[in-house]
């Protein structure tokens, strides 16, 4: 701690583990089992508490309330956990809670991620890296939001719901089924409309990946057998990998069914 700086209207209890470089704004109020990375900045007002990690180079702007107990009736107080990864920014306003021992007990985010302003993620959510949540959107319990999604202002996910890698969510959507990798969701109950191609040409994807999933969506839309059967026939008849994402995705485990195209 004597290598950070810490404002004095600031509380930082006992126990607190706070890496070299930090600065920690005035009003800021900061937990005994919260650690904090190298070179982290905390602006005026950040409550953090709980058993919560958050990795170096992250800052947290003002009113944000980070690793809070669940919104989850069941929870009982057991000692669950926060974990944030590198370099993230969470805007004014954000909360974000830890797990449930009935979730797994930890809420994760990944590197690279972006929450603007008002933005909820609740207990047991998993995010990778650099994920986007843009203002006032809200993801439910137990949530998993791969690499590279953007969700958009307003949107939010219903509770289990899986987005895949690279799919984007418009916003004032509301997503309760499972999103394929490098889909595109819009309308107010959301609906597969496509694929992300201005997400995935910013990545610089290739033309022939890109050619191959234009047509493995048109399998997934229009092909014969149920929605699991075309997608293992489109991986059968690919040699994309990126393909092969949606086709692991379609296959692997879920608790709730999959937004198909042209269906909310």
């Amino acid at each position: 701690m004597t290598a950070a700086g810490i404002h004095p209207s600031a509380i930082v209890e006992a126990g607190a583990q706070i890496g070299a470089g930090c600065t920690i704004g005035p009003f800021c109020h900061i937990g005994p089992d919260v650690t904090l990375g190298d070179e982290c900045t905390l602006k005026s007002h950040v409550v953090i508490t709980g058993q919560t990690s958050i990795g170096a180079g992250s800052t947290i702007y003002s009113f944000a309330c980070i690793g809070e107990v669940p919104q989850d009736l069941k929870f009982q107080g057991e000692k669950t956990r926060l974990e944030i990864g590198a370099r993230a920014r969470i805007r004014e306003n954000v909360t974000v809670n830890t797990g449930t021992a009935g979730g797994g007990g930890v809420t994760r985010i990944g590197d690279d991620c972006l929450l603007m302003a008002g933005c909820h993620v609740a207990h047991d959510v998993r995010i990778g890296d650099r994920v986007i949540v843009v203002n006032n959107a809200a993801l439910a319990g137990h949530c998993v939001i791969e690499d590279d999604v953007i969700l958009g202002g307003l949107s939010g996910v219903h509770q289990f719901v899986r987005i895949g890698r690279g799919a984007i969510i418009g916003a004032v959507t509301m997503v309760t089924n499972d999103v394929i990798p490098y889909g595109l969701v819009q309308a107010p109950r959301g609906v597969l409309d496509g694929l992300n191609l201005v997400g995935l040409k910013r990545r610089g994807v290739g033309r022939a990946d890109i050619t191959a999933l234009r047509a493995a969506f048109q399998m997934l839309a229009q092909g014969e057998g149920t929605f699991q059967e075309r997608a293992r026939r489109m991986g059968a008849e690919s040699d994309s990998a990126y393909v092969a994402h949606i086709v692991d995705f379609v296959t692997g485990d879920s608790d709730r069914s999959f937004l198909t195209p042209g269906q909310g």
